[in-house]
């Protein structure tokens, strides 16, 4: 990254966003040495089941995010902390440890981390704490409205990293835009990456809403990006709240829907007949990290990320038409370790 080598400590490493930021950081400098401390529980779901993404990192942890301690993070200038139960569905199926692993081992992560002499905290938050907003679109002052249980995981470590940060040690919290974009662990329980997957497989998309919420989105790339800005800043203040995506990247579904259409044409676009407005429906405004980040805060066309995307399925050979029912939707690979008693009813590997 142009300055002297940087030691990164990524948690959640192992999941969809881990892998993209490990080889950007990488990218950026490859002097930097970075470390990934993941609970592996996405380990496996892998597009290409011959390649571990964690080959170009410097050192891998198999460690519980709840269960970090300071050796952990000795040595390191910057922790990104990304473990999290990372959706809705997971939230409300497992409420407790959504909130463990989602705030508790958050806060618990940086205390450690600024024991342990880091300077730099990025916390990957989310911009569903907004819930569902009819005032028009959200900037970092608009009230917050959590309406699930990962919405109010993300708003109470946002509240406890800010009591955390001080001079020496600063916190930068991103209420990121809905991710999308590809990735070695590719999710197909993300809206674009759902619809892109539909029409390689099935050559149609099938909108469960009535097609109208709003939905900013950003590509893991941009995110990662972002996370490389955060652990370099140095003038800003010690706590840094900024939503991080881009203004243009706000959509309506169905217009998503159209946008993968545009690139993958014959596909087929159906709204459910008894399809309802989603309770989640936010437009945000991206002016501050934009004034913050300048050129890191670029993105570029949404039809690029659609593309890449339906370049990884198309080398992958993916054509897996229930995948809604696979190992790509993370809350099936929990219940699947949960079947096989692999994990125990808190979500830790059994002994």
């Amino acid at each position: 990254m142009g300055r002297a080598q940087l030691k990164v400590i990524i948690t959640g490493n192992m999941g969809y966003v881990g892998p993209v930021l490990a080889r950007e950081i990488k990218r950026a400098d490859a002097s930097n040495y970075v470390v990934g401390l993941d609970s592996a529980y996405f380990a496996g779901c892998l597009l290409d089941k011959k390649t571990l993404p964690e080959r170009d990192i410097d050192c891998q942890l198999y460690k519980d995010a709840r269960d970090v301690t300071m050796d952990d993070f000795r040595g390191a200038d910057a922790v990104i902390c990304l473990a999290a139960l990372s959706n809705d569905p997971m939230g409300d199926r497992y409420g407790k440890q959504t909130a463990e692993i989602n705030h508790g081992a958050v806060l618990k992560a940086a205390r450690l981390a600024r024991e342990a002499g880091a300077r730099r905290f990025v916390f990957a938050s989310s911009c569903s704490v907004y819930g569902f907003s009819e005032s028009g679109e959200c900037d970092e002052s608009s009230p917050v409205n959590p309406l699930t249980e990962y919405a109010r995981s993300k708003v109470a470590a946002e509240r406890g990293l800010e009591e955390i940060a001080d001079g020496s040690f600063s916190v930068t919290c991103f209420r990121f835009a809905t991710a999308c974009g590809a990735s070695p662990r590719l999710r197909l329980d993300l809206v674009l990456n759902d619809f892109v997957a539909s029409a390689v497989t099935r050559g149609k998309i099938e909108i469960l809403s009535d097609g109208t919420p709003w939905r900013p989105l950003i590509d893991v790339k941009d995110m990662s990006r972002a996370m490389i800005w955060a652990i370099r800043r140095d003038v800003l203040p010690p706590y840094l709240l900024l939503n991080a995506g881009a203004n243009d990247w706000n959509f309506q579904v169905l217009d998503l829907a159209e946008k993968v259409r545009s690139v993958i044409p014959g596909t087929e676009v159906h709204i459910s007949p008894d399809g309802q407005p989603d309770k989640r429906s936010y437009r945000v405004k991206f002016d501050r990290y934009a004034a913050m980040a300048g050129l890191c805060a670029k993105m570029g066309d949404i039809c690029d990320t659609i593309r890449d995307i339906r370049d990884i399925l198309t080398a992958a050979s993916f054509d897996d038409a229930d995948f809604r029912n696979s190992e790509y939707m993370r809350l099936n690979m929990l219940k699947y370790w949960e079947s096989r008693k692999v994990l125990d009813s808190g979500l830790r590997w059994a002994r």
